[in-house]
């Protein structure tokens, strides 16, 4: 069926775009990053922050282009729910309680392409292809 190669392409585009879009935004004001970061009591306010911003940008790009989506999926998902337990755990604010529930949502799409993988328009399928065909007939199993 068409639409199950085309989908999986577009979830990881809806689900890695975002993180790429808000790691530069975190990046952008990199100093009230910091701030924030320190404010609900993280430990090295700095680091968390370098690592905040490498892990969304990075991890997001991985995801949108399909390459090591399982692994980075998973790290994506922790990050996304220690995310929601510092930033997002005050659920009597209305507001709060809705970032917290979509990181919650997020965190359910990620471990969809931790079980279900990158699919057919991808780099992780491109690759395992071109490894399949790159092996001699002499050698295949």
């Amino acid at each position: 069926m068409t639409t199950e190669r085309y989908l999986p392409l577009a979830g990881r585009l809806l689900i890695g775009l975002p993180f790429v879009f808000f790691g530069l935004a975190k990046a952008a004001t990199f100093e009230k990053t910091v701030a924030l970061v320190e404010l609900v009591g993280i430990p090295l306010p700095v680091i968390g922050a370098v690592g905040a911003i490498t892990l969304e940008v990075g991890g997001g790009l991985l995801v949108a282009l399909g390459y090591k989506v399982r692994p980075v999926a998973v790290l994506l998902a922790i990050f996304t729910m220690v995310t929601a337990y510092y930033f997002h755990s005050n659920l009597a604010d209305e507001n709060t309680l809705v970032n917290f529930f979509k990181n919650v949502m997020l965190t359910g799409g990620l471990l969809q392409v931790v079980a279900f993988g990158a699919g057919a328009f991808s780099l992780d399928a491109f690759l395992a292809k071109r490894s399949d065909t790159d092996v001699p007939v002499a050698f295949a199993n």
